[in-house]
Formats: C-alpha cells, sequence, structure tokens
C-alpha cells in the first residue's frame, strides 16, 4: 500500500463526523416518523437517543450509496417496538395490531410527504413558462380553451404541449421514485 493510499484512507474521525453529519441530517424525519409510533415527546427523545448510538455501533454496517435515512429510521422503528416493549406496562400503551395500523398510516404520510418533493424537484426541472402553463392547465375554473387564447396557441396545440409536459414529469417522479428505492 502507497503512502498516498494510506493517507486517503478514512481516519476514525472522518467516520466519526460523517456519521454525526449524517444523524443531524436525517434526525428530524425520524423524529417525525417516531412520533407517530409513540405516546410521548419524552418517548420519541429516549428512542432516538437509542436508535442513535445503535446505528454508530452498526456504522461499519451500514452501505455508502444508499439510504442513510432508511436505515436509520429501521433502526429506530425496531427500538420503537423494543421500548414499547419494555413500556408496555404503561396503561396509556396500545396493543401491538394498534401500533401495526398507525405504523401503515405514518408510513403512507412519509411516501406522501416524498413524492411531493419529488414532484416539486420535477416540476423545477421543467421550462419556468412551461410549469406556469401545465399548472395552469390544472387550475379548478381554468380550461384549456382559455389557457389556449391567454397564451396566443391553438386548443390542439396546448392540449399536446400539456400531455407532452405531464409525460416528461411522469418520467422524472418515476427516476426519482426508482432512484430512492434502489
Amino acid at each position: 500500500m502507497t503512502v498516498e493510499a494510506v493517507s486517503k484512507a478514512p481516519t476514525d474521525q472522518d467516520r466519526y463526523e460523517q456519521f454525526v453529519r449524517l444523524a443531524i441530517e436525517h434526525e428530524p424525519s425520524v423524529r417525525a416518523s417516531l412520533r407517530s409510533l409513540l405516546p410521548t415527546w419524552h418517548d420519541v427523545d429516549e428512542v432516538v437517543q437509542e436508535a442513535t448510538l445503535v446505528a454508530w455501533r452498526k456504522f461499519d454496517s451500514f452501505t455508502p450509496g444508499t439510504s442513510f435515512g432508511g436505515w436509520l429510521m429501521t433502526i429506530a422503528r425496531f427500538e420503537a417496538l423494543r421500548y414499547r416493549r419494555k413500556m408496555a406496562r404503561s396503561p396509556l400503551v396500545f396493543a401491538d395490531d394498534v401500533w401495526e395500523l398507525i405504523e401503515r398510516e405514518a408510513d403512507s404520510v412519509d411516501d406522501a410527504s416524498t413524492h411531493l418533493s419529488h414532484l416539486e424537484s420535477c416540476l423545477g426541472k421543467l421550462d419556468p413558462k412551461h410549469r406556469e402553463l401545465l399548472l395552469a392547465a390544472h387550475t379548478p375554473g381554468r380550461t384549456i380553451r382559455q389557457l389556449a387564447v391567454d397564451c396566443g396557441r391553438s386548443e390542439q396545440a396546448l392540449y399536446k404541449a400539456v400531455q407532452r409536459w405531464r409525460q416528461l414529469l411522469l418520467s422524472c417522479l418515476s427516476r426519482a421514485i426508482a432512484l430512492e428505492g434502489a
């Protein structure tokens, strides 16, 4: 091994700093998801702290290039389940089937939020004028006929353009969702 290769190898300090940066970046979404699984913010604090410690201990098993947020959330969910079992004697704790239902609902909210974020990103990639017309075409009370007159195009040309922009959005969204799942 050359001196250059040794000097480029990440140090323990580099790994620690990378972990802390990633953990801080994803902590708000982990906290929000855990709040849907746990009865109080105090419980969320306890589980986030424990999940972060477990994640640090397992950081060597994290695969760079994959979703750190997803990995951390998986650990946090397992820690939340462990915490709930530990607190099961409390009269405020729901039965496991209720928690599973709440977790499924939280997952669908997370998915919707992620998809909305992807949609905003993909809309941002469209030409501003095209984006404005596409959004106007989907505004309640507006018709393609009105838009065509306003922008000086024929109805048919505007219909075709809107369809092309929808297809561009669909392709962009499909790629973003596929990359997220990879």
